[in-house]
């Protein structure tokens, strides 16, 4: 399932560095990006599951991320209930509206998979926009961070939710390796392979579908609850189909099915972004440009292309000590 271990390590090593680097180091502005950096990673991470190691490519896990957030905004500011409460109830919410998608989606595939999620992911934003409760389309503020006051943190210091939201991305990052190796995983991945031998073993397809792509909702409603915690404000712009088409274009940039490549593909979206957008109100265009070079270089993204390389480089060292075994060989029995 995971191919070449040591780069994957590796390139976990070397991001988590980066980012304990600019959390140390970064002032407001610097630490704002890598907040951003880090939920949207969670997001990826989460459609990954789905789309990379089960092919169902999904346009409504921004939805599912605005559910979390709004889920999470109406338990904590209009319910009164204790962060921790309602951020557990954002997650469970956001499971469970996931689950049921995933449960009717099931039968469908390729286009017709994307075109249904992507008519549920409308239909939430539309119900957001037009119902007061939620605010329409002026959206909700007076949203409040979790408490951990009691163990000497303080969220509402930049420098400490980005730690924070570090922490918690290296769990979900953790959560997904071991929803992957597990027996539901792997059953997912036969199933992207060759969905009618998996049913002819008896399994019960669209109960794997629709529980792998629960669980991939509880992360994006944990993105969406630390979404709205780092704003401090909501609006149906979150449920949009374009967080979702972004979120897609993040995953195929970093590498899909590689469950590294989406967090490469996320600092890499988020800061080529900041740095564009400073030169040019068209920097869509320029990260445009580039998804469609990595799509035509025939490479899986960013990490897929580094994974190809460093893949081939391995294959010749093993080919020349192969060889170089064989003319010991020779030699000897000369």
């Amino acid at each position: 399932m995971f191919r070449h271990n040591a780069l994957r390590y590796m390139a976990l090593v070397l991001l988590a560095a980066g980012a304990l680097f600019q959390a140390f180091t970064a002032e407001y502005f610097g630490l704002e990006i890598l907040t951003e950096i880090l939920i949207l990673a969670m997001l990826v991470l989460a459609l990954d599951i789905v789309a990379g190691f089960g092919g169902m490519v999904s346009l409504c896990h921004g939805a599912l991320m605005g559910v979390g957030a709004y889920a999470y905004a109406i338990l904590s500011a209009k319910a009164g209930l204790a962060p921790p409460v309602a951020m557990a109830g954002a997650i469970a919410l956001t499971g469970s509206t996931a689950w049921i998608i995933g449960a009717i989606c099931s039968r469908s595939h390729g286009i017709y998979f994307i075109m249904a999620t992507l008519a549920f992911g409308q239909m939430a934003y539309s119900y957001v926009f037009e119902a007061p409760i939620f605010g329409g389309d002026d959206g909700l503020g007076g949203i409040s961070r979790l408490d951990l006051s009691f163990i000497g943190v303080d969220l509402n210091d930049s420098r400490s939710f980005a730690f924070f939201c570090l922490a918690i991305l290296g769990a979900v990052y953790g959560a997904s390796v071991l929803i992957l190796r597990s027996g539901l995983g792997r059953s997912l991945t036969g199933v992207m392979h060759n969905e009618q031998r998996m049913r002819a073993l008896g399994l019960t397809i669209w109960r794997i579908k629709a529980d792998v792509f629960g669980l991939s909702g509880m992360i994006a409603g944990l993105a969406g609850a630390l979404a709205a915690q780092h704003i401090m404000y909501i609006s149906p712009g979150l449920l949009s189909w374009t967080v979702s088409g972004e979120a897609l274009v993040v995953v195929i940039l970093g590498g899909l099915g590689t469950l590294v490549g989406p967090l490469v593909g996320a600092a890499a979206f988020v800061l080529l972004k900041h740095e564009l957008s400073s030169l040019t109100a068209h920097w869509h265009l320029v990260v445009g440009v580039i998804l469609i070079a990595v799509v035509m270089s025939r490479a899986n993204g960013i990490f897929g292309w580094i994974e190809a390389r460093w893949g081939a480089r391995v294959e010749r060292r093993v080919a020349d000590a192969t060889r170089k075994q064989e003319s010991e060989e020779v030699l000897t029995d000369a």
